[in-house]
């Protein structure tokens, strides 16, 4: 909407002066000197005015939430990019995989898959929060991208089950 400061009615008082009433808006005279006629085209105005700012503003947001969806996905696909160029598999002959987002190394003779539960080596934390002794996680990935050392796997856990 243009702006139009300090806009007045104008139209002809019963003296013939000008009327000085300030009006604003859509609005083309004051509601003294407005007409039926004058009333519709100003509250039509009103309501394009305001469906069009409201379509504008969906239409933006509809394309906002686009973009950030493409950019989640390119992010993402560097993301994933830039992890396999950097994911480690094996350690001097030992495969590697990540339980709950670090990485062990596995000595066994069989390989572990995704899912695969092992025993995991006592540290400090795990001694408080479960007791002394190993701790059963869950390999989550195969490989892993951190560049430390590694802890080793105890062994795999044994399978929980009710077969006696």
């Amino acid at each position: 909407m243009i702006h139009q400061p300090d806009r007045t009615c104008g139209r002809p008082t019963r003296s013939g002066s000008p009327c000085k009433i300030r009006i604003s808006g859509s609005d083309v005279a004051c509601s003294t000197h407005a007409t039926e006629q004058d009333k519709a085209v100003a509250e039509a105005h009103r309501r394009g005015w305001s469906e069009g700012r409201k379509s504008g503003s969906e239409s933006s947001a509809r394309f906002s939430k686009s973009r950030i969806e493409r950019l989640e996905q390119r992010v993402k696909e560097l993301e994933e990019q830039l992890d396999s160029t950097r994911r480690v598999h094996e350690v001097n002959g030992c495969q590697v995989v990540e339980v709950g987002g670090y990485g062990y190394r596995w000595r066994g003779s069989e390989p572990l898959e995704v899912g695969d539960r092992v025993l995991l080596p006592e540290n400090y934390v795990s001694r408080l929060k479960n007791g002394p002794g190993p701790t059963v996680g869950v390999v989550n990935k195969l490989g892993t991208t951190y560049q430390g050392s590694l802890s080793d796997i105890v062994g795999r856990a044994p399978a929980t089950g009710g077969d006696g």
